[in-house]
């Protein structure tokens, strides 16, 4: 009796589900990060470029993890326009956290 069936298209399945685990660490751990810093935001003297940094890293590791995962599930949006989406996330990401290490914030 086999307790876990797995199917996948084009690789093993194994390799599949190391792959989905692996950004689902990578999602849990973003989120743990920026959960991290909204509390610091919110318990000091309310630094606005906290709450950027968090922003930012949603939008560089969380957001992008979930768009390789659920676009092409939920959608059939192709590879070109997914892979534009996703750098543009990580793009706007990178920026915002360029832009709050570099005095972005009005002090």
């Amino acid at each position: 009796m086999v307790l876990l069936q797995l199917e996948a298209t084009g690789t093993d399945p194994f390799i599949a589900l190391g792959v989905l685990i692996l950004s689902v660490v990578s999602v849990v751990l973003s989120l743990t990060i920026a959960v991290v810093l909204v509390r610091g935001y919110r318990s000091g003297p309310a630094h606005r470029g906290m709450l950027w940094l968090a922003v930012g890293l949603i939008f560089l590791t969380t957001v992008p993890e979930l768009l390789r995962v659920g676009l092409p599930t939920a959608t059939n949006i192709g590879i070109a326009s997914r892979s534009i989406l996703i750098s543009g996330c990580e793009l706007f990401g990178l920026g915002t956290i360029l832009w709050t290490v570099y005095g972005g914030e009005i002090r």
